[in-house]
C-alpha cells in the first residue's frame, strides 16, 4: 500500500512538473484586472498576456495564469485596465511648442491677469518676441474683445503675439502691425492676417524642436495617452518625427495630417499612405472657416449677436475640389476642419461630389460642431465620419446660445452625428483643450462641466453613453486612420497598449470621473515611467 501510495504521489509530482514546463513563455502577464477590452462585444476580462509588444491571450486570470509563465507579472488588485487611450485630434506639435515657449494664458478670468502673466514671464526672458496663448474673452467680465494699448505701452520694445484659446484670432502691439504693414485699432487680427503673424515669427531651432517633441510626451504619457492625431503638420515636422521615433527617443503613436502646402504634398502624395510602426500618414488637413468663439465660424444666417456677420469661409469650392481630388487619387484621406453650418454644409458636398456614394475612404469632417437638420443624412449617404471634441461643448455651453440662437439645438449633436455610421472619433484638439482624455470621456457622458454644472446636463439628447465614449478615444480612433486591425482595444494580436487607473470610470460617480488618475502606463508592452506634467488642467 506504501508503495503505492509513493508511485501516485511521484505521478502526481511529474504531472505537475510537466505542466509547468508545458506553460508558453510571454514578457507580461496581467491578472486580477478588470479589464474593459472594448472588443466588439465590449467583452470584461480578468488577465491577459503580452509577448514582443503584443498581446497573446486575454481571458480570466485562472485561464491566463495555467497556460501562460512570464519574466514579469502584475497582480492588478481589481484596478480597472483599458487600452492606451488616443486622441483623434490633436496638435501635439503646438503643445511642445507651447509648453517650452509661450506664456500660459489659458483660464485667465480677465485682460488685467492676463497683462500680469505677460509682464512675470518678460521680467524672466528677456526675448525678441512675448508670445502667448490661450486667452478668452468668454470668460472676463462683459466678455468684450480686448485691445492693443496696454501691450503698446508695457512692451514698446518687443514684439507681443497673443493666440486666442482657438487659435483663429489674435492680439498684437503696433509693433507687429508695423513689421506686417497691417492697419488696426485694436491690434485683434483673425484668421489669415493672424496666420501671417505665426508665420513671421522664428521658428524653433532644431534642438528647440526636439524638446519640445519630447515635452509633449511626457504630458501626453502623463494623462495616459499612447497614441495622438496631430491635425496639420509640414514636412520638417513629420520627417523630424520619423527620425526621433526611429532613434527610440520619441515612443508615442503618431497618426500625422499633412498639412496642404505644396512642398509637403508633393513630398507625401507619391509615397502613398504609409503606416509605420508609430506612425501614420495618411490624410490631408484642410480648413472650411474659423471658430465660433472668435465669429469665424462660417455660418447659414448671420450670427444672432452680430447681425451683419455670417462668418468666415477660407478658400473658394476650386481649392477644396482640387485638392480632394488629389486626394482621392492618392489613397488619401481628407480631413476638414469645419465648424458652422455653412462650412460643414460645403464641405460635405464637396465631399460628396468626389466619393459620389457610400465608401470606405473614412473622409471626416473635423468638429462638425453646427450641422443643419437637413445636413446629418450627408455624412451617412458619403460615409463621412464626424470627428468631434466632446470638451468644446461643455466650454462652449456657457456662451453658444448667444452665438446660434435657436440654432445651438443642432450644436454639439454627438448623438445625432454617431446614429448616421454607428461611430465617430473623439479627442482634445489641445492645446485649445485640456489635454485629458478622461475629461473628453467626462463631457462626452455627462455634458457638465468639472462643477457639475448644468446639474441635468446641457442638451442631454445627444450625450454618449459610456460604452460609447470609451470606443470614441480607443478603437474609433484607430479605426479613423485604418488601423484597427493592430490598435485600439486589448484583443490577441493586437499591439498591447494599455493604461491601469485608479478608479472604474466604467462605474463610479459620473463627476468623479475628472478626478481619476493614472496608475501605470504600458506601450507596445512595456512599462512607461511617469513624469509630473505642468499641462494646464481645463474642461
Amino acid at each position: 500500500m506504501k508503495h503505492t501510495i509513493n508511485l501516485l504521489i511521484a505521478m502526481s509530482l511529474l504531472v505537475s512538473l510537466s505542466g509547468c514546463s508545458s506553460k508558453e513563455h510571454a514578457d507580461l502577464i496581467v491578472y486580477n484586472a478588470v479589464v474593459y477590452t472594448v472588443d466588439n462585444d465590449f467583452s470584461i476580462a480578468e488577465a491577459f498576456a503580452v509577448k514582443n509588444g503584443k498581446f497573446i491571450a486575454v481571458g480570466s486570470s485562472e485561464e491566463v495564469l495555467r497556460r501562460y509563465q512570464a519574466d514579469s507579472t502584475i497582480d492588478a488588485h481589481g484596478s480597472p485596465v483599458y487600452p492606451g487611450f488616443m486622441d483623434g485630434h490633436c496638435h501635439f506639435n503646438s503643445l511642445g511648442e507651447k509648453m517650452i515657449r509661450y506664456v500660459d494664458l489659458v483660464g485667465c478670468q480677465s485682460f488685467d491677469e492676463v497683462v500680469s502673466r505677460l509682464q512675470a514671464h518678460a521680467d524672466k526672458y528677456q526675448s525678441e518676441w512675448l508670445l502667448g496663448r490661450g486667452w478668452d474673452q468668454n470668460l472676463w467680465p462683459g466678455k468684450k474683445f480686448p485691445d492693443n494699448k496696454r501691450l503698446n505701452e508695457l512692451f514698446p520694445g518687443r514684439y507681443v503675439a497673443l493666440t486666442r484659446i482657438d487659435g483663429h484670432m489674435g492680439l498684437v502691439n503696433d509693433r507687429v502691425l508695423n513689421l506686417m504693414g497691417y492697419t488696426s485699432k485694436t491690434g485683434l487680427l483673425l484668421d489669415a492676417p493672424y496666420d501671417s503673424v505665426k508665420a513671421t515669427i522664428p521658428k524653433l531651432t532644431a534642438e528647440e524642436h526636439r524638446q519640445a517633441l519630447l515635452a509633449a510626451q511626457e504630458a501626453c504619457f502623463a494623462q495616459g495617452l499612447t497614441g495622438v492625431t496631430d491635425a496639420g503638420l509640414d514636412v520638417d515636422d513629420i520627417l523630424l518625427i520619423d527620425s526621433m521615433q526611429q532613434q527610440g527617443l520619441l515612443q508615442i503613436k503618431i497618426n500625422a495630417m499633412l498639412n496642404p502646402d505644396e512642398r509637403t504634398l508633393n513630398h507625401f502624395l507619391p509615397l502613398r499612405p504609409q503606416h509605420k510602426e508609430r506612425l501614420a500618414v495618411c490624410s490631408i488637413k484642410l480648413y472650411a472657416d474659423g471658430a465660433l468663439g472668435s465669429r469665424g465660424a462660417y455660418l447659414l444666417e448671420p450670427y444672432s449677436d452680430d447681425a451683419d456677420n455670417y462668418g468666415l469661409r477660407m478658400f473658394p469650392n476650386e481649392y477644396y475640389d482640387s485638392i480632394c481630388k488629389k486626394a482621392y487619387a492618392a489613397g488619401f484621406q481628407v480631413c476638414t476642419h469645419a465648424i458652422g453650418d455653412a462650412g460643414v454644409r460645403t464641405m460635405l458636398n464637396i465631399y460628396g461630389s468626389v466619393l459620389k456614394g457610400q465608401n470606405d475612404r473614412r473622409w471626416r469632417i473635423e468638429h462638425s460642431q453646427v450641422v443643419h437638420p437637413d445636413d446629418f443624412i450627408l455624412y451617412k449617404k458619403y460615409s463621412i465620419i464626424p470627428s468631434i471634441q466632446t470638451t468644446h461643448a461643455t466650454s462652449d455651453m456657457g456662451w453658444a446660445e448667444e452665438r446660434l440662437g435657436a440654432r445651438v439645438k443642432n450644436a454639439y449633436a454627438y448623438r445625432h452625428l454617431l446614429e448616421q455610421n454607428g461611430w465617430l472619433i473623439n479627442g482634445t484638439d489641445f492645446p485649445i483643450e485640456s489635454i485629458s482624455p478622461l475629461y473628453t470621456f467626462f463631457a462626452a457622458v455627462a455634458r457638465q462641466d468639472l462643477n457639475g454644472n448644468p446639474p441635468q446636463g446641457w442638451q442631454m439628447e445627444n450625450a454618449l453613453s459610456r460604452d460609447e465614449a470609451l470606443r470614441s478615444i480607443t478603437c474609433w480612433v484607430a479605426k479613423g486612420y485604418f488601423e484597427e486591425t493592430t490598435k485600439g482595444s486589448i484583443e490577441k494580436g493586437k499591439e498591447a497598449d494599455f493604461v491601469i487607473l485608479n478608479r472604474n470610470i466604467m462605474t463610479i460617480p459620473l463627476l468623479e470621473i475628472p478626478h481619476t488618475k493614472v496608475k501605470r502606463l504600458f506601450l507596445s508592452g512595456k512599462e512607461v515611467k511617469q513624469k509630473s506634467s505642468s499641462i494646464n488642467q481645463r474642461l
